[in-house]
């Protein structure tokens, strides 16, 4: 044996081992190391499909069908190119975005994205407690049990636990996201039209078809992500070694997150659209309405994908706005940090569960004139937001090497033209119809 591997053959054969053996190690290596780092990006994107994301999907599904499919291309490359220059900023920097937007741009500037932000997130997230209320109540738990018990949960999780923890239950509240999967399937769709919905894009000058695309747009591309995911790199400690881990965090985060929204839309296609159900009032509408075409099985699965959504995009919410108030002000912050440590970080996201639960708990709370209203001040900063993305991840002084490519720079600043003129003319919209 020994002579035979000595001989010019064997020692190919050899060689040709220890290789195929140190690319497994390294394949393994890569792959928990991606494991390791997964975790910021997904569950930006993920809290994206919160319940008023969950809304505007089913509708739409409802009112249009599979023809507005084609929509999650062009809104997955965005959010992706978005997403992504917050996290390269977070790791060449070490600066989260409130951070930086006040050192670059100045305290005034900083100062009203930070209120602007401060109320459009909490509005957002009453209705987050509203989505868990309408869940539970479809589960047959009333909300003044299952509010009180979901806030102190999550209170409990960020104040008492530590980042990894806070991450781990945030990634497992994810995986609810698969029971839209499921009723999408149950709901038995013409899956080559579906395809046709994507690959073929229809277009209308009618205004609700336009403002409908808008919303979808506003829907999934929200000011608080790109906060919280490039916060939440600073957090972990990430450098540059990091980064291509780090994008492809983002990435697939970013393709599940749109998947499941496409998949809300498919199932309300197929059970409301093609019986004639072309408008609904919230989540809560969408799944009493699968009952009679896909079954209870499939009305209880999107009843639990709704209280999962809720809960994370509530944990989600109060900590992006917890961290960029205190980074705008200076003060401490971070998931590991006690209340002696860090008072105004775990301060602000007390407050905003405690009265995110309080006001949900209101009987009648007028879920869908908040959410208008939420929705104009988002469409007001988002614009702002993109547009200081955008400039910062161009400035050399920061970002070194690491800057905008030419190419790169001319898709992120189409993206912002495009997506805040939607944003801005979503506004108007909104605002004509409430008079």
């Amino acid at each position: 044996m020994l002579l035979s591997r000595l001989t010019p053959k064997g020692l190919v054969r050899e060689t040709r081992g220890v290789y195929a053996r140190a690319r497994r190690r390294l394949s393994d290596y890569r792959f928990f190391a991606y494991l390791a780092i997964l975790g910021p990006g997904l569950i930006a994107a993920n809290a994206g499909n919160d319940a008023s994301g969950i809304a505007t999907y089913s509708s739409t599904g409802a009112a249009f069908g599979y023809s507005l499919l084609w929509v999650f291309i062009p809104m997955t490359i965005s959010l992706i190119v978005v997403q992504e220059m917050c996290v390269r900023m977070g790791v060449v920097t070490g600066q989260g975005l409130a951070d930086l937007i006040r050192e670059q741009f100045g305290v005034r500037w900083t100062a009203f994205v930070m209120l602007a932000l401060l109320i459009a997130n909490t509005g957002v997230i009453i209705s987050e407690f509203v989505g868990i209320a309408q869940a539970s109540e479809l589960l047959g738990v009333p909300r003044f049990i299952s509010l009180p018990l979901a806030g102190g949960f999550v209170w409990w999780l960020v104040v008492k636990g530590s980042q990894k923890r806070v991450e781990r239950v945030f990634l497992a509240m994810s995986l609810v996201f698969f029971t839209y999967i499921v009723s999408a399937f149950l709901a038995k769709p013409d899956w080559s039209q579906a395809a046709a919905g994507f690959v073929e894009p229809t277009f209308t000058a009618d205004t609700i078809y336009l403002f409908t695309i808008m919303a979808l747009i506003g829907t999934t591309i929200t000011p608080f992500m790109q906060v919280f995911v490039q916060s939440s790199v600073v957090e972990r400690g990430m450098d540059k070694d990091d980064l291509p881990l780090a994008r492809a965090d983002v990435i697939v985060g970013t393709l599940f997150a749109c998947a499941i929204a496409a998949f809300i839309m498919i199932a309300t296609a197929a059970t409301l659209h093609s019986r004639g159900v072309f408008e609904i009032d919230s989540a809560r509408t969408a799944a009493e309405s699968l009952a009679p075409v896909a079954g209870q099985y499939a009305k209880y699965l999107f009843a639990v994908g709704l209280f999962g959504a809720a809960m994370l995009a509530m944990g989600v919410l109060p900590l992006s706005t917890a961290y960029s108030v205190s980074e705008a002000l200076g003060f401490e912050k971070g998931l590991s940090r006690s209340f002696r440590e860090a008072p105004t970080f775990l301060g602000i996201f007390t407050a905003l569960i405690l009265i995110g639960c309080l006001v949900a708990l209101i009987p009648g709370i007028p879920q869908i004139k908040l959410l208008l209203f939420t929705q104009c001040i988002n469409g007001l900063l988002l614009p702002i937001i993109l547009g200081a993305v955008v400039t910062l991840a161009n400035n050399e002084e920061i970002m070194g090497k690491n800057k905008n490519s030419f190419a790169f720079n001319l898709v992120a600043w189409t993206i912002t033209g495009v997506v805040s003129t939607l944003s801005l003319m979503l506004i108007g919209k909104t605002i004509a119809d409430m008079f």
